[in-house]
């Protein structure tokens, strides 16, 4: 399944971005995310090197992948209000995976995620695909 655009969330970029393939794994034609990608996705890195779970060349070889990749940074003035919306109606206390959300409804794109507790709720709001629906 190829898609013109898709919201891909941290888990997703993260992945990608560890992986052999990199970003060119996944057959969409634009990738985009809101602003906290790049901070989620930083804080991740930095706490798999610090458990040992990743060696520094790989952290570092996926933090310039995240960063100079070919994610577009998306904010639309909605994107804030819209998070609130889905986090209350998802049952959920913090607003980090629904902007994710937010922005796939808002923008009318699939997301792309690994974290199964996201995919449960969002399933619920628009489509959610994952790495082996789209490569």
């Amino acid at each position: 399944m190829s898609v013109d655009a898709l919201v891909i969330d941290a888990s997703a970029a993260l992945y990608a971005a560890a992986s052999d393939e990199g970003f060119p794994g996944i057959a969409a034609d634009t990738l985009l995310a809101p602003a906290l990608l790049w901070s989620e996705c930083t804080s991740v890195l930095r706490e798999m090197h610090l458990r040992g779970e990743i060696s520094p060349a790989l952290r570092d070889t996926a933090l310039a992948r995240i960063v100079g990749g070919p994610i577009q940074k998306r904010s639309p003035r909605q994107l804030y209000v819209e998070a609130i919306r889905i986090a209350v109606d998802l049952g959920w206390a913090k607003t980090y995976d629904a902007e994710y959300v937010a922005l796939a409804r808002l923008l009318a794109v699939p997301l792309l995620t690994r974290d199964a507790r996201l995919r449960r709720g969002a399933t619920r709001l628009l489509q959610v695909v994952s790495q082996d629906d789209i490569t």
